[in-house]
């Protein structure tokens, strides 16, 4: 029996899949039952092809292998790794979806799972029919849905739609209602895929807000899988690093994603495709970004290096003239400064081209920080028109500096989020005058 003070535990969990074609029907039954009537299908629609595949033996694949953990009651843990690592298996084995092969789960409460969008709703129930099927499913009585439903709906923004069959919602839509099912319903564990990042950037950071909620606030836990590094660093406490099915690091978070980044290799990127998302500001049209990206494998900047991006535009009519300009902001949307580019030479209808986009030491205060950037004409001396505008896109760090002539470590959020420059004084003396002192060893530097 798990302690109370334990939320999930993980045992030397395993999971094989069969891939390949099987040798014969005795392999089939032997190794992956449920493929016995694939073969049989086979057999029947094909026989001399299925007999030429009989030579082709079976290879297993262990999308985990002997994977163990503890994850407390209350915790915010994330788990990371590249694509193909075993993320999903696992919360699909937590979530009861699948069984393992081998191992031990014990899990002390009730499971919400967001995992793939659509799961756990029936395609021709209204949004309001499947809040109550989730919440039946979770075990919540008819009066505990209704004491949650009008928070549900608020925080899903699908109110005009509430009534209309959830086969008729977009991908978005399918993922407000279900996370905001997920959240409100009250499990003591909630589990969340990358499926989040469906959503538009708005309420991406309206969910990571709400699970920081869930978990400081009501004390339940959160297991959450993303790429988005920011998102990792910001929510959570401790990572749990996945390679090749192994558990390869289970610590802070911090270390975990510097692990990460060195199994994913230095010359990785962050990219963020921004071509489909919705524009809370929409510009002439006549051009539109299509993605951005660093050239680094996590979104972290010290406060001393250059900030620097690269921005893909394509142009929708022939451009003489073209200039950026960026804005950036702290996660609670506040903004921290905006600086404008020069006009260079532009495009032609129908050219993509990549720019690199940088500020040169914008000396940022350690922190969490996103930015919005546009592209248009003109500056703002002799008036703009934005082609096209992108907020809450590319969100990063900022870290400490370390060693000497470093800024302070821990920055108080009071202070603001720019690092001014150092200040500069000298002394005078009570005739207004600081000549006399130029020599002083206690004189401060110009």
């Amino acid at each position: 029996m798990l302690p109370s003070d334990t939320a999930i535990s993980v045992k030397n969990l395993s999971k094989r899949y069969s891939i390949g074609r099987f040798a014969s029907l005795d392999d089939c039954m032997k190794y992956n039952p449920p493929g016995l009537r694939h073969a049989i299908d086979d057999l029947l629609r094909n026989p001399m092809k299925w007999w030429k595949s009989r030579a082709i033996k079976k290879e297993d694949f262990w999308a985990l292998q002997d994977a163990s953990f503890e994850v407390k009651a209350g915790e915010v843990v994330a788990v990371i790794g590249r694509n193909g690592a075993g993320k999903s298996t696992l919360l699909k084995i937590l979530s009861r979806i699948t069984e393992p092969t081998s191992g031990r789960i014990e899990i002390n409460g009730r499971i919400a799972s967001l995992l793939e969008i659509g799961t756990g709703f029936h395609a021709e129930l209204t949004g309001r029919e499947n809040i109550f099927l989730n919440g039946a499913i979770l075990g919540m009585t008819n009066a505990e849905i209704k004491r949650k439903f009008d928070e549900i709906v608020a925080f899903s923004e699908i109110e005009k739609f509430l009534d209309t069959p959830v086969k008729r919602y977009s991908s978005g839509m399918y993922v407000r209602l279900a996370f905001s099912v997920a959240a409100h319903l009250e499990p003591e564990i909630l589990i969340v895929d990358e499926v989040l990042a469906v959503g538009d950037a708005a309420f991406q950071k309206k969910c990571l807000g709400k699970m920081h909620e869930v978990s400081k606030n009501h004390g339940r836990t959160v297991l959450f899988v993303s790429h988005n590094m920011s998102a990792i660093l910001q929510l959570t406490s401790r990572a749990i690093v996945l390679d090749k099915g192994r558990v390869i690091f289970n610590g802070p978070t911090q270390k975990a994603v510097e692990r990460y980044a060195g199994v994913i290799g230095n010359n990785s990127t962050v990219f963020f495709p921004v071509e489909k998302l919705a524009r809370k500001f929409r510009g002439t049209g006549t051009a539109r970004f299509i993605s951005f990206r660093f050239d680094r494998s996590l979104p972290i900047f010290s406060s001393d290096e250059n900030f620097k991006f690269i921005a893909k535009v394509r142009a929708h009519e022939n451009l003489p003239q073209i200039r950026f300009s960026m804005t950036i902001f702290t996660p609670e949307g506040a903004p921290v400064g905006t600086c404008f580019g020069p006009e260079r030479p532009g495009l032609c209808s129908g050219e993509e081209m990549e720019y690199e986009v940088s500020i040169q030491r914008p000396r940022l205060a350690p922190g969490y920080y996103c930015c919005g950037v546009s592209v248009g004409k003109g500056n703002h001396r002799t008036g703009m028109v934005d082609f096209d505008t992108v907020l809450d896109t590319m969100p990063f760090e900022v870290r400490a500096e370390e060693g000497d002539g470093a800024t302070v470590a821990e920055w108080a959020r009071g202070w603001g989020s720019v690092v001014l420059p150092d200040l500069k004084y000298r002394p005078i003396d009570s005739n207004g005058s600081f000549e006399s002192r130029v020599n002083n060893s206690e004189m401060l530097p110009a």
